[in-house]
């Protein structure tokens, strides 16, 4: 009778503990080749998450094989995930960088700059700054950033001057002409010219086959294309990409620039984040970090990102 349990118990971890540890473990390790578009790369830190119930069926039917079983899944994600779980030594960096989509329904204007400030960043990049909004937040920033650049519903704020400041052209071909969601300056800090991209990319809207991620992948595209016509070698973009570094359709983008590997620092939904989609990248400078700032009257969080020459 002992054993007939025992097999039973053993039966179940191969029916069920198995299937779902090989599969979660094979959605993590593959997925740059598994369809699914944008959701998967969204929501992939979270796939560790079914070590979970499958340690709870271990327990509950004192099964082995199922206790096995969740070896699969965690391996995974910590072959993926697990070095951002042990502190980096961190030198000074030689600029801070914050981005933040403010929202345009933010209640709060000055006590989200005061928010902002907080982190001592050298660069602010905003976006849904509505032209309703925009005299309290000139308003709300004090003299050290009195250099600044609004085009359409992004804006950059910065300690250092700023030239060639001009909207970015990186609107989907879907949307009309009245859609400005990109800007370019270039920034003189004391390590030279920064070209400095702030941009907001469209959302990922649900279809009927899915995320519909066209226009958000139109418009990556044509940012892609403005960096890689990029004069100048040291390029910053802050910006709501609508996407996680992981998402394929950021690949243009991606490709060209680099960030810190900060998978847990969420920025959306601001009241339980479960995905970055707000991005600080580089080209010539290294990102080697990105936080999460306190929240704001917006439904992102702010983030800070250190910067090394």
């Amino acid at each position: 009778m002992r054993v007939f349990r025992g097999a039973g118990r053993d039966r179940l971890g191969w029916f069920a503990a198995v299937p779902l540890g090989v599969l979660a473990a094979g959605a993590m390790v593959a997925h740059p080749a598994l369809p699914g578009g944008s959701l998967l790369p969204t929501f992939l830190p979270w796939l560790g998450l079914s070590v979970l119930p499958i340690l709870a069926l271990a327990a509950w039917r004192r099964s082995g094989i199922a206790l096995a079983a969740a070896l699969f899944p965690l391996t995974a994600w910590l072959a993926l995930f697990g070095g951002h779980l042990v502190p980096a030594r961190e030198p000074a960096p030689d600029l801070v960088a914050v981005q933040h989509n403010v929202s345009d329904e933010n209640p709060d204007v000055p006590g989200t700059v005061r928010t902002l400030l907080e982190a001592d960043p050298d660069l602010v990049a905003l976006e849904e700054v509505t032209p309703e909004a925009l005299p309290a937040y000139r308003a709300a920033f004090p003299a050290a950033y009195s250099h600044h650049s609004v085009h359409g519903t992004v804006a950059l704020w910065s300690r250092h001057p700023l030239a060639e400041e001009a909207a970015l052209d990186i609107r989907p071909a879907t949307l009309g002409a009245d859609w400005n969601r990109g800007l370019r300056a270039v920034a003189r800090t004391p390590y030279g010219d920064i070209a400095v991209y702030v941009v907001h990319l469209p959302s990922v809207r649900p279809g009927p086959a899915g995320l519909d991620a066209e226009r958000r992948d139109d418009s990556a595209r044509r940012l892609a294309a403005a960096l890689a016509a990029e004069p100048l070698d040291r390029v910053i973009l802050l910006g709501d990409l609508n996407a996680t570094t992981k998402d394929r359709g950021l690949e243009p983008v991606t490709s060209l620039l680099g960030t810190a590997e900060s998978d847990f620092a969420f920025s959306w939904p601001a009241a339980f984040p479960v995905a970055r989609i707000d991005q600080v990248l580089a080209r010539s400078l290294t990102v080697t970090s990105v936080r999460t700032l306190p929240g704001t009257g917006s439904d992102h969080l702010p983030i800070a990102a250190h910067l090394r020459r």
